[in-house]
């Protein structure tokens, strides 16, 4: 098979009993003690390798809520949108094994005396403690900052939080020194001082944003640590924009076998050979995984081909699926099913299909040939891609005010070239801010760069979407309410036989009453089951209508920890309302 998958086969096997969370208090093989191991560059890479199995998966990915917040909609609702959470007796995300396993090596590491080795795989144990910690200090906001790997009866198992800025100071040092030391040779497989430049400037955007939009002061110079970061990697030129067919490159991306390394930094690897495979295939295809769908708001927030808004179009509410679809972005076409479609490995044209798709704007991006439905995919999945950095940079720039035209031509027309788009213009989004944008981000200010910054957030969600970014996105800009609005699918004047790709077939028939007679090519669609928001007067499709959703500005923007540890730990302080509401 193609793929060496060298860091995954090594994480699984290569020190598997690391992944043992008992292990290194019981230590049932003296020769697997921490003060006889670690002792050469072999010792060192295996333990490592096993870091490697806290990057997202295929499923987090492209799949798992809340993630893909706004952006999709489903047959069911996370607690996160439902205002539902309740503060958990245990778990919660409140999980530090990894964080002891990384600190374990940090300090033996000095028992191998190759220095050359000792400094690249203290790099990379420095770049997972930043990764453990980012994801600790989004969901909770303060965190004990641990640097050591403590007993059981160690007194600082007590401690109380520190402040999310000392943990921030904390991860910028781990993640300079993963920089300093790491690989300089490109790997899609392994963390480089690229990966490391790019959690850096992925971490420093949400920190900066959000220290912003939430009022916490200090965000200036988090933000430009983001831009230094972005700027290095940029300036490199180690990585660029994939291009090929501006009507196809996009797409070829997430399809790819093998990881595109002209963009992709680092992405989980996917094989027949072992096999470790996937199921993008399934769960978007499937009526039996949520019948995920795009969301209706993301697809008016694509541009029209020549750059134009599509949301100044009178009457664009109220568009047809063919309509809303004709002269768009290339990206649309390439994410979603659109008039035309064909799958790969078939010449047969598909429409949607309501079966699989709640909203009826169903996902094309990581779906491959039918060959691999049956929950066998093998194309590799991103976890960090340049377009990301390219955008971080941008926003970062924009949000400190310092973004120039020459910054927009360096980053977002970069994004456009590749499918043939025009470039964003900083001085006409300033002077003539989009409406439609204001609405969906009421609170991104009211500044002199609100225009460009808006364009920069329409071109980031287009960009990514179904990457996993959407939630931690809306969770920085202060826009969590989001989540409690209605999520909206294709629109219909109700009642009829529609075709949708206007091929003089028809394909869809929403009907009152007795099902029709089934006319073989035809999807059949009963009102009031395919709700729209009208009724029998038409409307968008409305998803899930019967269920409430709330979101407290106050709460929800970051997890509560778990009963048991506040009980086990009394200096340890509940998040905000959670203790006082006990939700």
């Amino acid at each position: 098979m193609k793929k060496t998958f060298r860091y995954i086969a090594l994480s699984i096997i290569g020190f598997a009993v690391s992944c043992n969370d008992s292990y290194l208090e019981r230590y049932p093989l003296a020769e697997l003690a921490p003060e006889n191991y670690f002792r050469n560059a072999q010792e060192l890479q295996n333990y490592t390798n096993a870091f490697y199995n806290e990057l997202p998966d295929a499923l987090a990915i492209h799949y798992n809520n809340p993630h893909q917040a706004d952006d999709e909609a489903r047959n069911t609702l996370p607690d996160e949108f439902r205002g539902t959470r309740i503060t958990p007796g245990s778990g919660g995300g409140w999980s530090w094994d990894a964080l002891r396993r990384i600190n374990i090596y940090l300090e033996h590491s000095h028992q191998c005396s190759d220095e050359q080795a000792r400094l690249l795989y203290d790099g990379i144990a420095r770049f997972f403690r930043a990764y453990f910690y980012f994801d600790k200090v989004v969901r909770f906001g303060d965190v004990p900052w641990y640097e050591k790997a403590l007993g059981t009866d160690d007194e600082g198992l007590l401690k109380p939080r520190d402040s999310r800025k000392l943990v921030f100071e904390k991860m910028l040092e781990d993640i300079d020194f993963a920089i300093a030391n790491g690989r300089q040779e490109k790997s899609a497989q392994l963390i480089t001082k690229w990966t490391a430049l790019a959690l850096k400037s992925r971490m420093c955007l949400f920190e900066g944003t959000f220290r912003k939009h939430h009022d916490l002061g200090d965000w200036e110079e988090i933000l430009q640590e983001c831009v230094k970061a972005s700027e290095e990697l940029m300036e490199a030129g180690v990585y660029s924009i994939y291009k090929s067919n501006p009507n196809a490159a996009y797409q070829e991306l997430f399809i790819a076998e093998n990881a595109i390394t002209e963009e992709m930094i680092l992405a989980r690897q996917y094989t027949e050979a072992i096999p470790l495979i996937h199921s993008a295939n399934f769960y978007i295809l499937s009526a039996s995984y949520g019948r995920p769908g795009m969301q209706k708001s993301v697809v008016d927030s694509y541009l029209m081909k020549d750059g134009s808004r599509f949301t100044d179009i009178p009457g664009y509410r109220t568009m047809q699926f063919y309509e809303e679809t004709q002269n768009r972005d290339p990206r649309l076409a390439q994410t979603i099913r659109t008039p035309g479609y064909r799958r790969i490995g078939s010449n047969q044209v598909s429409v949607p299909d309501f079966a699989t798709c709640v909203t009826g704007y169903q996902y094309v991006k990581y779906v491959l040939s039918p060959a691999y439905d049956a929950g066998r995919n093998i194309n590799d999945m991103p976890i960090f891609r340049y377009a990301e950095v390219l955008l971080n940079y941008a926003e970062a720039k924009a949000e400190l005010g310092t973004l120039s035209q020459a910054d927009v031509n360096r980053s977002i027309k970069l994004l456009r070239d590749r499918v043939d788009m025009p470039n964003l213009d900083i001085d006409m989004a300033n002077t003539n801010p989009d409406p439609y944008l204001i609405s969906e981000y009421p609170n991104v200010g009211t500044g002199a760069n609100r225009g460009v910054i808006l364009e920069i957030r329409r071109e980031r969600r287009i960009e990514l979407v179904k990457e996993g970014h959407r939630y931690r996105d809306l969770m920085r800009w202060k826009e969590g309410a989001r989540l409690a609005k209605p999520f909206y699918g294709m629109y219909f004047p109700g009642a009829g036989e529609y075709d949708l790709d206007r091929n003089g077939t028809i394909d869809l028939v929403i009907y009152e009453g007795n099902t029709p007679t089934p006319v073989p090519g035809r999807q059949y669609q009963r009102l009031g089951e395919l709700v729209l928001e009208n009724g029998r007067n038409g409307g968008r499709i409305i998803n899930l209508p019967d269920i409430t959703k709330e979101w407290d500005e106050d709460k929800d923007y970051l997890y509560p920890i778990p009963l048991d540890e506040l009980l086990l730990n009394k200096n340890l302080t509940q998040n905000n309302r959670w203790a006082e509401t006990g939700g």
